[in-house]
């Protein structure tokens, strides 16, 4: 299941609708453009309660998911530690997929 969580990551990625890194995710999520936001579990726990806090607020759903180095791989680029889906149909899917593996 792991693999096709983070080949859709790829997909968001190929069609441009992702965001990654702290600051460009938060601004998606404040601006309502992010439809899910993926941080890593091994992403500090500072990291991660400001993420829960924001999407709390704004109502964007939160999921942690691999590690900094799966999420950095699967976008093709370094080490991220959350990465924001813009996307509504793709959000939907992954948010599938990771219920399917709970």
């Amino acid at each position: 299941m792991q693999n096709k969580i983070l080949s859709m990551l790829g997909l968001c990625m190929k069609s441009r609708k992702i965001v990654s890194g702290e600051d460009t995710c938060l601004d998606a999520v404040r601006r309502g453009t992010c439809m899910l936001l993926i941080v890593a579990k091994d992403a500090s726990d500072n990291t991660k309660k400001l993420f829960k806090d924001k999407c709390s607020y704004y109502e964007v759903p939160i999921a942690e998911y691999g590690t900094k180095d799966d999420l950095g791989h699967a976008i093709g680029k370094d080490f991220r530690a959350s990465v924001g889906v813009c996307d509504e149909g793709f959000a939907k899917k992954i948010i599938e997929l990771l219920n399917q593996e709970k």
